[in-house]
């Protein structure tokens, strides 16, 4: 049956915004977009659903979250100026958790990304099946990529031969909706051999393959000099560690990674050369501007990987890192950010996206003055652009006819954006996952006025609070 869902506001994204308009849906497919009186006249025995003073826009996409690490919420926030102490007590803790732990914990932050008009993520974890499931659940789209570590290369073929293991128990869970993919974790914590192996291996097997990429300045410290604290690290492991003197996107074209076409998450430390490199290869970029500043990473250059026309969809990270899984959040303080660098500001660069200003004052190099950069482009990257990140734009990220129905209504006629003369700038100087009416995917509504249909959260509450009594001593 055909049901017609209508708003003030329609944003297709691919084309220009429509008032007063509606789109027709019949199974999981949208099959007519346009004025509402046409519409109704194309459909006239259709049910309608008004949303009134609202926006219509495709389902918001999270490139890169950590799901299974929901309950972990606030958890490490004494850390937050060591990123290092930050990975070792989330790695010390996580093993406390049992596999429906697991699929608790993403469950929970599935349903967190629902209410916040969030239909797609790509998600990354160390326990891929049970993420799956928790997605399944909840009735998300996604492409769960299956973390790979190992930082010792005698132990990379091993571990590898671990991670197929894996994968084939994921891919008991695909479906339409949702697919398995690999992350070889990143340079610092998984072998040049091993790099190698899972790239190629992703090639062969066609399997999306993400990579957390250029995160940190300990990560830049290793790969350009040798020293740092991940350095450090692996040597008291008895690893030994060869600085190859170059980025983190040239150590990864070198090991073939760039070959898979991969989702790089954060990007952080970058400059133009890399930025040419991860344009060559067709790699995209999972920008997560909140998880970033947070842990005092810095700034991406969002305004450069728009105006050079890269790849680029916004991402959550983990909720230990960001607290909250909210894209139009999330595309706010993107935008904000990113202007930041933009015109004539003086700013001291201390290297790609980070400024000081107690050394001086001085301009910005002409390569990081952007043209500034707008509602529609953020909601671009938190549609469109997350969808090309992962691979799946030929089904979602835009309204038009033959797309999948993954919709999201966002209330507008709130106080708190009130008067609207551009409904995307509103969407994102003004709005929040908490203005979400109505997230749809597929064409089934997962989650509308209030209430996630597909899970009982009242019951998953609970038992978050019992898995994280587990390790609160940790």
């Amino acid at each position: 049956m055909t049901v017609i869902y209508s708003a003030r506001w329609l944003l297709p994204i691919v084309s220009p915004m429509l008032e007063d308009s509606a789109l027709a849906i019949d199974g999981s497919t949208i099959v007519a977009v346009g004025p509402r009186g046409e519409i109704v006249s194309a459909f006239p025995n259709s049910p309608i659903e008004d949303f009134g003073q609202a926006a219509i826009l495709p389902g918001l996409i999270n490139a890169h979250s950590h799901l299974e690490l929901t309950v972990m919420r606030g958890f490490l926030e004494r850390e937050e100026s060591d990123f290092s102490a930050w990975l070792r007590k989330l790695t010390s803790a996580r093993p406390a958790m049992t596999p429906e732990d697991l699929i608790v914990s993403a469950t929970c932050g599935a349903i967190e990304a629902a209410r916040a008009g969030v239909t797609s993520v790509g998600d990354s974890s160390s326990s891929g099946a049970h993420t799956m499931q928790a997605l399944r659940r909840v009735g998300l789209r996604g492409i769960v990529y299956q973390e790979s570590f190992g930082p010792a290369p005698e132990r990379a073929a091993e571990n590898v031969a671990q991670l197929c293991d894996q994968i084939g128990g994921m891919q008991e869970y695909e479906n339409d909706l949702v697919r398995a993919g690999v992350s070889p974790h990143s340079p610092y914590t998984v072998s040049a051999t091993q790099l190698e192996i899972i790239s190629r291996l992703a090639i062969d097997e066609k399997l999306p393959l993400m990579v957390h990429a250029a995160e940190s300045q300990a990560e830049k410290l290793l790969l350009l000099e040798g020293r740092g604290a991940f350095a450090e690290g692996l040597n008291k492991r008895g690893i030994d560690w060869d600085a190859p003197r170059i980025s983190t996107i040239a150590y990864l074209q070198r090991h073939g990674v760039l070959d898979t076409r991969p989702l790089l998450a954060h990007c952080i430390n970058v400059d133009d050369n890399d930025l040419d490199l991860i344009k060559q290869s067709g790699a995209a970029i999972a920008h997560c501007p909140k998880s970033n500043a947070k842990l005092g990473h810095g700034c991406a250059p969002f305004a450069q990987f728009v105006s050079q026309g890269i790849t680029v969809g916004l991402g959550s990270d983990s909720v230990a890192s960001n607290n909250t899984c909210d894209i139009l959040e999330e595309a706010r303080f993107a935008t904000l950010l990113a202007r930041l660098d933009w015109g004539s500001s003086p700013r001291v660069s201390k290297g790609p996206g980070s400024f000081d200003l107690s050394d001086g004052i001085v301009e910005l190099p002409d390569s990081r003055k952007n043209a500034l950069v707008t509602a529609e482009q953020a909601l671009f990257a938190a549609t469109v652009g997350g969808a090309r990140a992962l691979r799946i734009e030929n089904r979602v990220g835009a309204l038009a006819k033959g797309m999948q129905a993954d919709i999201v209504v966002v209330d507008l006629s709130s106080a708190h954006q009130q008067p609207i003369s551009n409904p995307a700038a509103t969407l994102v100087f003004s709005s929040s996952g908490r203005d979400v009416l109505l997230t749809m995917v597929a064409g089934k509504e997962i989650y509308r006025d209030g209430r996630v249909s597909t899970a009982s959260e009242e019951e998953l509450r609970i038992r978050l609070t019992e898995i994280r009594s587990k390790f609160e001593g940790t």
